[in-house]
């Protein structure tokens, strides 16, 4: 299920309609994901005064909705005790009342997680008995693995923990986010713990966009034999009942390729984030480049072709080709679309900077000035109409700083600022597997700023399958030049790309939100100091 951070009566409408679906169906148990009540992660809100009774008072009401069949709600309980003020808690609901609660007992502390800042872990694992079933009932980071976390993090495992006990079933209230590859990792996992303990285990995990992060859903059953019994939807919310030992109502969804993953879940975050925020429409620069082709394609797909502007911005040094790309897209895409032309500012701009600039040759200053011209149009657009605006710019160049601030980067969602270049262009293929919807011409020209004549980003930057390469290598990966190098990159170049990343952390912290699909985004996951001499 999709839920939205503290909005409780909004969350217990959801959860409660999924109930009555799921028992009219048949379920003898319905389980939700973790922090279905406040939406997952709530961060800080839960030190607002009224925030935690809220969801008590909510999930209380709640209670009083369900009937004999049991119903696991996660929710932030009040610790009573010594530690931390709070429990990521769940709370089985059954008959009008509270029948029992567990909490957390592994509290993730790394990438986006933060749990030790507010919870205090659960010590005394006891398995819930529901119906005369022993089960073990976990929530998130419980049933993760050594093997699959970064390194050995606890001294517990919950699940084997509770196996021990003699469980008839695990389950785990999840809100996992996505990042590339994730699902399988998860799945995997899963099933040696199911096949180890010989003990049944249902997963399930949370669906949408809460700020930076998505969360895929990808809920699944595992038989105590380690095979998947049941596989639900991705990228989409879904109530499905399925028996755990004889597998009845066993459904599978087929596995997405790379790019139909990354593709959805842009989607899911970009509309999340929207809708959520209380927007309804959005606007971007089309240059008829790749970037904004492809951000447009994933707004169309969201919020609907009718709430998307796109605006073309030229200048003297945008191409024909660039202009009838970005035309051609929209009337493709059928968004609205306006041309606003930037070069009568840009001059006049120009004359009023020329006294103070005299003797001073044209440079980068006046090709970012184009930039933050077509920045102050976009913004103008969005105060006057409404919209929320998007920005285009991609991981690579957000990396190395290839973008202008308080121009390209002006807006409040960088929707692909986690996406390399190169996954632009795979992901823009498959859009255009069936049929061409984003122009060839933007997918195969070679790519470029336009804010000089004849310009090409490999003017400045390497070959983006070389510069991604090192990327992933030194931002996702954490590895030194020397382990880069020895992994057949030239060493001046890759001191070059480490040394730009480390040059341009001021901008990215004042860069829109963006939306996670890697395991290592430039976003909450990471906290490095803009003031800082450490060197390689």
């Amino acid at each position: 299920m999709n839920t939205t951070v503290g909005d409780f009566s909004g969350n217990s409408a959801l959860i409660l309609k999924a109930y009555r679906e799921a028992v009219a169906q048949g379920a003898q148990l319905v389980i939700t994901p973790e922090l279905a009540m406040t939406g997952y992660p709530p961060r800080d809100l839960v030190h607002r005064s009224r925030f935690v009774p809220g969801n008590i008072e909510a999930l209380r009401q709640l209670a009083g909705a369900v009937g004999a069949v049991p119903l696991i709600v996660g929710f932030v309980d009040v610790n009573e005790g010594a530690g931390k003020p709070f429990r990521n808690a769940a709370a089985v609901l059954q008959a009008g009342r509270i029948h029992q609660v567990v909490a957390k007992t592994l509290l993730p502390t790394y990438d986006v997680f933060d749990e030790d800042r507010y919870f205090e872990p659960e010590e005394n694992l006891v398995p819930v008995v529901i119906e005369g079933i022993r089960v073990g009932v976990t929530i998130c980071e419980d049933i993760w693995t050594d093997d699959y976390l970064p390194r050995r993090l606890y001294d517990v495992e919950p699940p084997i923990e509770l196996a021990k006990q003699g469980v008839d079933l695990l389950v785990n209230l999840s809100a996992s986010p996505f990042s590339l590859g994730k699902p399988t990792i998860r799945e995997k996992m899963l099933g040696e713990l199911a096949a180890e303990t010989g003990v049944p285990v249902v997963y399930c995990n949370a669906v949408g966009g809460n700020d930076q992060l998505v969360f895929d859903g990808n809920s699944l059953v595992i038989g105590k034999d380690g095979e998947v019994l049941a596989r639900l939807a991705s990228f989409a919310e879904e109530v499905a009942v399925v028996d755990v030992l004889s597998g009845a109502g066993a459904r599978a969804a087929e596995p997405m390729v790379v790019a139909e993953e990354l593709y959805q879940a842009l989607v899911l975050g970009l509309r999340d984030y929207v809708t959520k925020c209380g927007f309804k429409s959005c606007v971007l620069g089309l240059s008829g480049g790749i970037d904004s082709a492809l951000v447009a394609v994933l707004a169309a797909e969201a919020l609907g072709p009718a709430n998307v502007l796109g605006v073309s911005l030229p200048s003297v040094y945008s191409s024909e080709g660039s202009k009838d790309d970005a035309r051609e897209l929209a009337e493709k895409l059928g968004i609205q679309y306006e041309t606003i032309p930037i070069q009568s500012v840009f001059e006049a701009l120009k004359g009023q900077t020329r006294e103070v600039f005299a003797g001073k040759p044209e440079d980068v200053t006046e090709e970012n000035m184009q930039s933050r011209i077509r920045g102050l149009i976009l913004m103008s657009l969005s105060n006057k109409f409404g919209h929320l605006l998007l920005t285009t710019g991609n991981k690579s160049e957000m990396a190395v700083g290839y973008c202008t601030i308080y121009g390209d980067m002006c807006g409040g969602l960088s929707v692909i600022s986690d996406l390399p270049k190169t996954k632009v262009y795979e992901v823009s293929r498959w859009i255009n597997r069936e049929r061409e919807i984003i122009p060839w011409a933007s997918i195969e020209k070679p790519p470029s700023a336009e804010l000089r004549p004849d310009q090409k980003d490999q003017d400045t930057l390497p070959e983006y399958d070389v510069l991604d390469g090192i990327l992933e290598l030194f931002v996702e990966q954490g590895q030194s030049i020397a382990e880069i190098v020895a992994r057949g990159y030239d060493e001046e170049l890759v001191r070059w790309v480490l040394r730009r990343v480390d040059l341009n952390e001021w901008k990215r912290h004042q860069a829109a939100p963006g939306l996670k699909v890697t395991s290592k985004a430039f976003g909450m996951g990471r906290r490095i100091p803009i003031v800082q001499r450490f060197r390689e």
